[in-house]
């Protein structure tokens, strides 16, 4: 299970609609990068990677913490020659990714190792996938290549902290493992590259579920000082757009407590469920 999976079963859905009304989104934008394949999965995810690597460059100074590549995850999966791709891969990125700290300069090869690594993930996230590792579409690249231009860097310029796929520690292993993209001062932020630009309920809900897990780990782990989140926000990197929502037009801290405690517990049903 997932975050995902858990926000999508009927009755969890409907209490995070009826305790977070969504607010109206009524965007209209033209689209600045429109997909060159039909990989856009694969695309969605390889952006994530290379936006982070671009945001670890511009915020040096304010690094929190780095979490690691999902797509190391997937090495325990795997065995013979599909491993010795992986490893060669994420041994290349890691090369590619540290020259483009360096220089702030990146190159295709930089742009081939987001893919790269993007086509590892599924092996970790839904167990397949394998038979794919190592292949490239040029026409992604340039895609890749579209999106990150369209960027404006200055948006995600941290005044104090940058925490990159933040996982929420303990609080995720209760919906089976979770991890966002960023965390930008006092904003999380979730990277949509979409084809459409618009808020539908899921994408709302689980921005509620980032925010509960992120205070659900702070209180597992006892952190006196956690920051506080004030702003969600989703870049839809397709329009070049980020999107925030105030966290108190959402609801009351005393709410958002309630509503933690509720999920805590209904979380419980579906692990007690897996362990028989």
């Amino acid at each position: 299970m997932s975050l995902t999976t858990f926000i999508a079963k009927p009755d969890v859905r409907e209490k995070f609609s009826s305790e977070f009304e969504k607010p109206k989104f009524q965007v209209k934008k033209e689209i600045v990068a429109s997909p060159l394949t039909k990989n856009y999965s694969l695309v969605g995810t390889a952006f994530d990677y290379l936006l982070r690597c671009h945001l670890e460059y511009l915020n040096s100074p304010f690094i929190e913490h780095r979490y690691g590549w999902i797509a190391e995850l997937s090495l325990p999966l795997l065995s013979g020659t599909y491993r010795e791709k992986a490893v060669a891969i994420i041994g290349e990125a890691k090369k590619n990714w540290n020259h483009f700290l360096e220089t702030g300069q990146h190159d295709d090869e930089l742009l081939k190792s987001a893919l790269l690594l993007a086509g590892l993930d599924p092996i970790f996230r839904a167990k397949r996938g394998q038979e794919y590792i190592g292949l490239v579409d040029n026409q992604d690249v340039q895609d890749l290549r579209n999106l990150i231009s369209a960027v404006d860097m200055q948006i995600f310029k941290a005044q104090k902290s940058l925490i990159l796929n933040p996982s929420f520690g303990k609080a995720s292993q209760m919906v089976g493992g979770a991890d966002a993209d960023l965390i930008i001062d006092d904003m999380l932020v979730d990277i949509k590259t979409t084809i459409s630009l618009e808020l539908p309920k899921e994408h709302f809900h689980q921005l509620i579920g980032y925010l509960t897990l992120y205070y659900l780990n702070g209180a597992i782990e006892r952190k006196e000082s956690l920051p506080e989140i004030n702003k969600l926000a989703i870049y839809f990197s397709r329009y070049s757009y980020l999107h925030v929502i105030q966290v108190e037009n959402i609801a009351s801290h005393e709410k958002f407590a309630q509503f933690g405690k509720w999920f805590v517990e209904r979380a419980k049903i579906d692990s007690n469920t897996r362990k028989t």
